[in-house]
């Protein structure tokens, strides 16, 4: 959730920054100099919107799963806090090792399923990134550019400079959704 909301600040960042930008006099373009903002295309782009949602569902769906869980540790600890006077000593306990055991279970499908998201966020991302790459190829070549600067390592340049725009339209023109996606497994590691 810390992701997806610190995704919609960028993107109120980007809004306003692009807005301030037009305001400001940044001096000539420099021949052969081109500048790219990938989180500005993660966010702009038709497929970025489409993964932020997927992952809104994803996530819709973990905390409907993992929600019993939460639920039962939650009552059976305050039952249990409470009628630590009135319960028999050995029925304390056997009703202590069972929310014991339910919470082992609960934090390791928590673990289990915040893994499978990063997962997925990783890979549709990668998705994205390799329909974009060469889509920055061509508009390198098209711009004759010589150099290609991230823009998240450049203070300020023209933005005549910035190719992020024409990538992100054609990015929605090649590829204007993810296709439908679930929750992947996080794939074994090898023993090493």
């Amino acid at each position: 959730m810390k992701t997806l909301a610190f995704g919609a600040f960028a993107l109120a960042t980007l809004a306003g920054s692009a807005a301030a930008a037009q305001d400001q006099n940044f001096g000539p373009v420099v021949p052969g100099v081109c500048i790219y903002h990938h989180d500005r295309l993660m966010a702009q782009s038709t497929a970025g919107q489409s993964l932020v949602a997927g992952l809104q569902r994803l996530q819709q769906e973990v905390t409907a799963e993992l929600g019993p869980y939460e639920q039962y540790i939650q009552t059976e600890g305050q039952a249990l806090q409470q009628g630590q006077a009135s319960i028999p000593q050995d029925q304390l306990q056997q009703r202590a090792q069972a929310l014991e055991t339910r919470y082992r279970e609960f934090e390791t499908l928590r673990q289990t399923r915040t893994g499978e998201l990063r997962y997925t966020l990783a890979y549709q991302q990668q998705q994205i990134g390799q329909a974009v790459d060469p889509i920055l190829g061509t508009l390198y070549a098209e711009r004759g550019c010589g150099i290609l600067l991230s823009a998240d390592a450049v203070m300020r340049a023209n933005p005549q400079m910035d190719l992020t725009e024409m990538a992100i339209q054609r990015l929605n023109a090649a590829l204007p959704t993810l296709p439908a996606f679930s929750r992947m497994a996080v794939p074994a590691q090898p023993a090493q």
